[in-house]
């Protein structure tokens, strides 16, 4: 079953590797809006453009940045969460080949002072403060991206004044439905697909920890089979 395990796993990792590229960047260069096909409408996706009215009615400041349930804000959290599975795996690869140099050592209070302590009890392994600080770095990167985004990539705020947000707020209009169109290669669909599944993968992965006690690491581990320790 391991095999097996780790094989699927590598499916997934694979197909989901294209999503991190958009397939349409937001240029001025490229027409308003890319043709997609809309969902067929369902009980369920009427309920959910329906919400979508009402959140925009109700909350206009905030869905003009792009905030709540939107298509712009979807596609953001697929990301993200495609991003955190993608450090998830990078991490249990160092710590299964000894990257973190003295990964068991605990930081002691003379050198780090209080941040070298967890809940003011315990001390902090070297180990967790690589995989924190590198968490930071991260976070810092996609804060500045968000003051300063790229002019040639999707901004992840939408700035009502940007010369390009009517043609994203055009975008959120079509949403892609429960089950959007199964399109592989460097396409909307298929980015849009492997986020929901990253972001469902971190979900259950999470409540697998909470109800086994096991860490998220390990339980990575075993879903791919023992691969990186």
């Amino acid at each position: 079953m391991a095999p097996l395990r780790t094989l699927a796993a590598f499916a997934l990792c694979v197909g989901s590797a294209s999503a991190f590229v958009p397939a349409t960047s937001l240029t001025a260069s490229q027409p308003a809006v890319v043709p997609r096909t809309v969902p067929s409408t369902t009980a369920v996706s009427a309920v959910f453009e329906d919400a979508v009215k009402d959140f925009e009615s109700d909350y206009p400041k905030f869905a003009e940045w792009g905030w709540g349930p939107s298509v712009h804000a979807e596609k953001w959290n697929g990301r993200h969460a495609m991003f955190g599975w993608l450090f998830i795996v990078a991490t249990a690869y160092a710590k299964g080949h000894g990257l973190f140099p003295d990964g068991d050592a605990m930081l002691t209070y003379k050198d780090w002072g209080p941040l070298a302590l967890i809940s003011g009890k315990t001390y902090i392994t070297n180990e967790r403060a690589i995989i924190l600080f590198a968490n930071v770095h991260c976070f810092f990167v996609g804060l500045m991206n968000t003051i300063c985004p790229f002019p040639y990539g999707d901004p992840l705020l939408l700035d009502p004044n940007h010369p390009r947000y009517e043609q994203a707020m055009e975008r959120n209009k079509t949403p892609f439905g429960v089950m959007p169109a199964f399109k592989t290669g460097l396409t909307e669909e298929a980015e849009m697909i492997n986020g929901r599944l990253a972001m469902i993968g971190l979900i259950a992965v999470i409540m697998d920890s909470f109800i086994t006690g096991e860490s998220i690491l390990d339980l990575t581990n075993k879903m791919f089979g023992g691969f990186y320790y």
